[in-house]
């Protein structure tokens, strides 16, 4: 995707073959920055403290994270650090101990003497194939989008997103705004509803830079508009991405995408989650019960980072001193709230059923 008219990707090998680069997301969307991973410590502190965020990107960056400590030490005791220490990072997106458990499939037959060219090959490979599974979706959602603004002509098709899905999630093109970029270069007429999603604030900071980018037409609202807009017919299509899915369809995402689906059902609007394969565990059934939600720091909540009318970014305390914070990263909407499943294989029922359908091979 493009920033200023120029191509950029999240993620990337440096020109000297080794260090990673990537786009710290903690200055967007106020300052534009690059940052050097040199070490597995400095590509798990870029997980812990989103400067990568996104399931599909979390998992690209740990894959390189594992070729980093390979170049430093490829024994086999390095080789387990590795993947533990990474593996602690982030506990709900499930990408993250894909990308590891393929690494470690791939790297743990081979010599010390071989792996450290394996991993990087490995992760680079991991980084295509996501780019072209989010292609995919980004197709097959447009489908979707086409057939629901032949309903509306001459008007735009409102659609309304939660957290960033977009391709600062990804290695490239997104998974929920996939079918959002496909349809705008296609000449489809739309109108994103973005939520500002606290308490980080990704659509705010994240979804309105990307789609000011690109030139989608947008709007950032507070989290608890989108009821009210569904209510009064003003959003024709919700579309989340997600971090985890269960075999039998269950969806975890960003806090408050819960809401925005009972929202939606209770109003009418269609309510789809665009994830690649990789996003699907399909070793649990129960989301409720078995996804762990990640707890993260209280300050997120009792802080907020903005621009002063000087230029500054200075981070300010909107709580009373002494009030605790409770700061759940996630929650999980049941699959009966899902409409659709948007992968690179198609299209499916959020069941058990239809996930088997598309994916076959997978139990």
């Amino acid at each position: 995707m493009r920033v200023a008219g120029r191509a950029w990707r999240p993620i990337w090998l440096e020109a000297d073959g080794r260090t990673v680069g990537i786009i710290d997301q903690t200055l967007l969307p106020h300052r534009f920055e690059t940052a050097t991973l040199s070490t597995m410590a400095a590509a798990a502190h870029a997980i812990r403290t989103m400067q990568v965020r996104g399931a599909p990107l979390i998992g690209a960056t740990a894959a390189y994270g594992v070729a980093l400590a390979m170049a430093g030490d490829p024994a086999d005791a390095a080789l387990d650090r590795a993947l533990d220490v990474l593996a602690a990072t982030r506990p709900t997106a499930v990408n993250l101990r894909w990308a590891l458990d393929r690494m470690g499939r791939v790297l743990r037959p081979l010599a010390p003497a071989e792996r450290t060219a394996a991993a990087y090959a490995e992760a680079a490979a991991l980084v295509e194939e996501d780019v072209r599974a989010n292609a995919a979706i980004g197709r097959h959602g447009l489908e979707l989008v086409r057939g629901l603004a032949a309903a509306r002509p001459g008007a735009p098709l409102r659609i309304l997103t939660h957290c960033n899905a977009g391709w600062l999630a990804t290695c490239d093109w997104g998974t929920a705004l996939a079918p959002v970029y496909m349809a705008h270069d296609a000449g489809i007429p739309l109108h994103v509803w973005v939520d500002e999603t606290r308490p980080r604030n990704q659509g705010a900071a994240l979804t309105a830079w990307e789609l000011l980018q690109h030139g989608v037409p947008h709007t950032v609202v507070a989290d608890n508009a989108g009821g009210h807009l569904m209510q009064r017919g003003l959003v024709d299509l919700c579309i989340v991405g997600a971090d985890r899915v269960t075999a039998a369809g269950d969806v975890a995402n960003k806090i408050g995408t819960y809401l925005k689906a009972l929202a939606a059902r209770d109003s009418g609007v269609p309510f789809h989650v665009a994830v690649p394969s990789s996003t699907i565990d399909w070793t649990i059934s129960d989301g409720i019960a078995d996804i762990p939600i990640e707890e993260r720091p209280a300050a997120e909540v009792t802080r907020v980072q903005g621009r002063t009318a000087d230029g500054q970014v200075v981070s300010v305390q909107v709580t009373p001193d002494g009030s605790p914070a409770a700061n759940p990263a996630f929650d999980v909407t049941p699959a009966r709230l899902v409409d659709r499943l948007i992968t690179e294989a198609g299209t499916c029922a959020a069941t058990a059923e239809g996930l088997r359908a598309l994916f076959p091979g997978r139990r």
